[in-house]
């Protein structure tokens, strides 16, 4: 079959021939209908050697839907034609943090999932270890659910911590409202009271945003922080959901949080968040969310068969994939792009 692997680090992945997985005991082997490109595999591909403890090659693609095509010895909770979505995290599925449904925090793991370190969706066919890792798709589409699981449930799982902040009056700024942030703004608008304000550099993205419901949104080439910190409150933002990561975004986002207010980075732009005085308020707050849980993911399946949320979607086929991702870092992908083998 064909899937598209990172042979090499610090190279771009190649599109190959592999054979078709078996379904181990206790999992299953899905045929892939839908795998997400997500930015954050174009980090992978640009960091060197041993930044993370992988073997290569392997088959990328961490969202993934499709239809169960085989089941390994013991399981009875799925049956062949049944179409899940993939929970990424595969953790050990017995320690503390697993036990409580947070394998994205699992301790005995070498922290990976489904196309980090193993392989993943961006092929014909997937072998998933344990149908815990199974969420039943319902009737949703398997192409726009399948960021879900982690377009969705990242932003999720950043937001969800923080909405006690989040009373009437409040605000919150978005950076970045890209695959993951025109997600985040479709959540605020459904779970908070609070005003939204986007900033991003892409006007198609500014202007899903508004699409999805939030108060304003700004272009961030050249934009005074000023501006922004107006548009939030003149005390600024309870929360910031930074999804870039970067030195000039964690630079806004100091310019904009609010006193007591705290700032979340999902993103992995390596970008300094600095603290000296006068730089960030008092009693202000950062913290870095990995991915979500598992119980999360299926709140945010059940929030998007409620019609909820809504995935921006562009389809491409398996062997557009390197271009897809090509166009993904050079800023041209609007919402998120979907592989469909």
């Amino acid at each position: 079959m064909k899937a598209v692997q990172l042979v090499r680090w610090q190279a771009e992945p190649e599109l190959r021939e592999v054979e078709p997985p078996e379904p181990p005991p206790g999992g299953v082997v899905l045929k892939v209908e839908a795998a997400g490109l997500c930015h954050s595999d174009l980090h992978l591909q640009e960091w060197p050697e041993g930044t993370l403890p992988w073997d290569l090659p392997f088959t990328l693609g961490h969202e993934t839907a499709g239809a169960v095509a085989a089941v390994g010895e013991g399981v009875t909770a799925f049956e062949e034609g049944d179409r899940v979505l993939v929970y990424g995290p595969w953790g050990c599925g017995v320690c503390w943090h697993c036990a409580r449904g947070e394998e994205n925090l699992c301790q005995r793991r070498r922290f990976g999932g489904c196309g980090l370190g193993h392989d993943g969706g961006l092929a014909e066919y997937v072998a998933v270890p344990a149908a815990r890792l199974l969420v039943p798709l319902g009737d949703l589409d398997p192409v726009e659910a399948a960021p879900l699981t982690d377009a969705g449930l990242t932003p999720y799982h950043a937001i969800k911590r923080e909405l006690w902040r989040l009373v009437p009056g409040s605000s919150v700024v978005v950076i970045g409202v890209g695959g993951l942030g025109h997600m985040a703004a479709q959540l605020l608008r459904e779970l908070s009271p609070a005003r939204v304000v986007a900033v991003d550099p892409r006007e198609g993205a500014r202007r899903l945003a508004l699409d999805a419901g939030v108060a304003a949104a700004f272009d961030s080439d050249g934009l005074d922080p000023g501006d922004v910190r107006a548009e939030a409150g003149s005390e600024g933002a309870v929360l910031v959901l930074d999804f870039v990561g970067s030195e000039e975004t964690l630079r806004l986002a100091a310019a904009v949080v609010a006193a007591g207010g705290h700032v979340s980075l999902v993103g992995l732009g390596g970008g300094t968040l600095r603290t000296g005085i006068g730089v960030l308020p008092i009693e202000w707050s950062a913290g870095k969310p990995s991915w979500g849980t598992l119980p999360e993911l299926h709140e945010v399946v059940a929030l998007a068969r409620a019609g909820t949320l809504r995935v921006e979607v562009e389809r491409l086929a398996l062997d557009e994939t390197i271009d897809g991702y090509r166009r993904l870092h050079r800023g041209e992908v609007v919402g998120r792009a979907v592989v469909v083998p």
